[in-house]
C-alpha cells in the first residue's frame, strides 16, 4: 500500500509552501538542499516542515492539496496549530448576501 502526504513548509520569509509527495522525508530533504532551483522554496531557505497529513488514496491527497493551496495564510496557520474552531471561523462566508445574514 502506498501513502501520500500533503505537507506545509514554512519558509524563512514566513510564507507557506504546500505540496504533495509519496516520500515525505526525501521530498523535504530536496527542499532543504535546494535540489530544484526553480522551486518556490529554493530562495526561501531555511525551511521548517510545519504540517503533514497522510492519505492512502492519491485522489484524496490531490484534492486536499489543491484545496489548501487556495487558503489564506491565516487559515493555513490555524490548520498547522490544530485550531479547528478558528479554521471554521476563517472559512465562513462573510459576504452580506450569505444566507446567515438574510432575515427569515
Amino acid at each position: 500500500m502506498y501513502f501520500y502526504y500533503v505537507y506545509i513548509i514554512k519558509c524563512s520569509d514566513n510564507s507557506f509552501y504546500t505540496g504533495i509527495t509519496n516520500n515525505l522525508d526525501k521530498r523535504f530533504q530536496e527542499h532543504i538542499l535546494g535540489k530544484h532551483k526553480d522551486c518556490y522554496t529554493y530562495k526561501r531557505r531555511p525551511l521548517e516542515l510545519k504540517f503533514h497529513e497522510t492519505f492512502n488514496d492519491v485522489l484524496q491527497a490531490i484534492y486536499f492539496e489543491k484545496k489548501i493551496k487556495k487558503w489564506t495564510h491565516k487559515k493555513k496557520q490555524a490548520l498547522i496549530d490544530g485550531d479547528f474552531n478558528r479554521l471554521q471561523i476563517l472559512s465562513e462566508c462573510r459576504n452580506a448576501t450569505h444566507y446567515k445574514y438574510f432575515e427569515h
